[in-house]
């Protein structure tokens, strides 16, 4: 039996009714940019991060750059980001013309608050941790705003949203996801939240009236009312797949053999994907291939050694230690305990 390491067609099938009797209504409406189902949206997203309102855009990288926008970055600041996590966390940093400082991360892959706190500077814009995996990244009281990247917690409890705004993707292989591009910026601050709306609008504040918001020309960025529809769809079904996801994530923890070890977590953490160390990677994964598991690396480089970013960046010991040594397991809506039992086994083999 194959195990892929995700399956979004099962997902789908689990809440078909739902997202197809909306996306639907979406094209019979004839409203595709914007209304009602946008609207829905964002009032869901705003509830599972646990804030006061949110605002569709079109990615989670799109996210991140507005609320970067939004909260005050220039070109020529510095923004402080951990050396572990996606790209779009520096590249969304520097695609403003700011520059992503890279620093250390904790033996939980969160973002060491000393190694942040030691590369403050007078050029410091902004920092952004990142809730990794969906585990809660902390940092307590800063100088300077925090916009958080929540691409990988929604579905964690208490919700991972810790920054004046905070940046959320929907991708497709987000637990909750789009059939495509989307993503949201959620916070407290409604002033805040209507830059990121203007600016994902083309700076629009009135009819045929375009200004400078935050001191940046707005563009389009906005979240489609299709993309919407298919996320209010999976939303009726996001506590019943949470659900399943922990009682998984507890057999595979009660099982693995030990030295398979799952990467800390922060309680309620979704586990979006399931991270786990081993000492021999490489074989580790060439070794589930063959066996017909998926399995995923999750991140094969520090941020500080991609050639896009350039210029020198701080030694990141933890991070490049880590990268050697992280992987992902399956861990979707096709399993059951069966699954995780064979996929236990291979490991048990090795």
């Amino acid at each position: 039996m194959n195990i892929p390491f995700l399956d979004l067609a099962r997902r789908h099938e689990a809440a078909a009714e739902a997202v197809e009797a909306r996306v639907l209504a979406v094209l019979r409406s004839g409203q595709y940019v914007g209304g009602p189902m946008v609207a829905e949206a964002e009032g869901l997203a705003a509830r599972w991060l646990g804030r006061r309102g949110a605002v569709g855009v079109g990615s989670g990288t799109d996210a991140l750059m507005l609320a970067l926008q939004a909260v005050g970055v220039q070109p020529g600041d510095e923004v402080i980001v951990p050396a572990l996590t996606f790209f779009a966390t520096a590249g969304a940093v520097a695609a403003l013309g700011a520059r992503p400082v890279v620093v250390d991360v904790g033996e939980d892959a969160l973002i060491d608050p000393v190694a942040a706190r030691a590369a403050l500077t007078d050029r410091t814009a902004a920092v952004v941790p990142v809730h990794l995996f969906g585990s809660r990244a902390e940092l307590g009281d800063w100088p300077v705003p925090v916009v958080d990247d929540a691409a990988q917690a929604v579905g964690a409890s208490p919700p991972a949203s810790t920054g004046v705004l905070s940046a959320v993707s929907a991708y497709p292989t987000k637990l909750w996801g789009a059939a495509g591009n989307a993503g949201f910026v959620v916070g407290d601050d409604e002033a805040l939240l209507e830059r990121v709306r203007a600016l994902s609008h083309h700076g629009t504040v009135g009819p045929h009236l375009h200004e400078r918001v935050a001191g940046w020309v707005g563009r389009n960025a906005r979240l489609d009312a299709l993309q919407a529809a298919v996320l209010v769809g999976h939303a009726e079904v996001l506590p019943e797949r949470l659900a399943a996801r922990h009682r998984l994530l507890a057999h595979y923890e009660a099982t693995l053999p030990g030295w398979v070890r799952p990467l800390p977590r922060t309680p309620g953490a979704p586990a979006s994907p399931f991270v786990v160390r081993v000492a021999d990677r490489d074989a580790v994964v060439t070794g589930l291939q063959q066996a017909g598991i998926g399995c995923s690396v999750y991140y094969p480089r520090p941020l500080g050694r991609q050639p896009a970013l350039g210029g020198e960046q701080g030694p990141t010991p933890v991070a490049d230690r880590l990268c050697a040594e992280l992987m992902a397991l399956p861990l979707h809506e096709g399993m059951g305990e069966a699954e995780v039992d064979q996929v236990v086994a291979v490991l048990e083999a090795m």
